[in-house]
């Protein structure tokens, strides 16, 4: 039998909305163990994708702007440690002022549940990307990562 993107997509998902702070995503994915999350807004509807990497740009933005020390990023940026009250005040109000929206890739890359996971796997291989949602009828009904095909290739045995 074929594999399809809903025999792999994880359907307990994550979400983020356009006006939570971007601490607090880069927070979220370090307590859920993940490195993307789809931003839905109020209505319920998928508005963007925001990833570790969306973050750490952000990150970059800020450290343009503001001088600071290099130990400051060792954390990725970790609110919660100590360092973060060593850094520069106007630094830290500069992103926690910033918002998931600011960041956020609005050009989403989606598949329908029936795809088969060999051309997802191509989908994200074309796109560059380590994760893609799954949308039937517009409604967000999973995620599937680069991680939920190396399982399933370690299921092959």
């Amino acid at each position: 039998m074929l594999e399809t993107a809903r025999d792999v997509m994880q359907t307990q998902v994550v979400s983020l909305s356009p006006d939570d702070p971007l601490y607090v995503a880069q927070r979220l994915f370090f307590e859920e163990g993940i490195h993307g999350a789809p931003v839905v807004d109020d209505g319920g509807s998928v508005v963007g994708m925001l990833t570790s990497t969306d973050i750490l740009r952000a990150v970059v933005d800020a450290k343009e702007v503001a001088p600071a020390e290099p130990s400051l990023y060792r954390d990725d940026l970790d609110v919660s440690q100590r360092g973060w009250n060593l850094a520069p005040e106007d630094f830290r109000q500069r992103v926690q002022d910033v918002l998931v929206s600011d960041y956020m890739t609005e050009e989403l890359v989606s598949v329908a549940p029936t795809m088969p996971v060999s051309t997802l796997a191509r989908t994200l291989r074309e796109n560059q990307i380590h994760r893609v949602l799954v949308l039937e009828e517009g409604d967000l009904r999973g995620i599937v990562s680069t991680f939920d095909l190396i399982a399933l290739l370690e299921s092959r045995g």
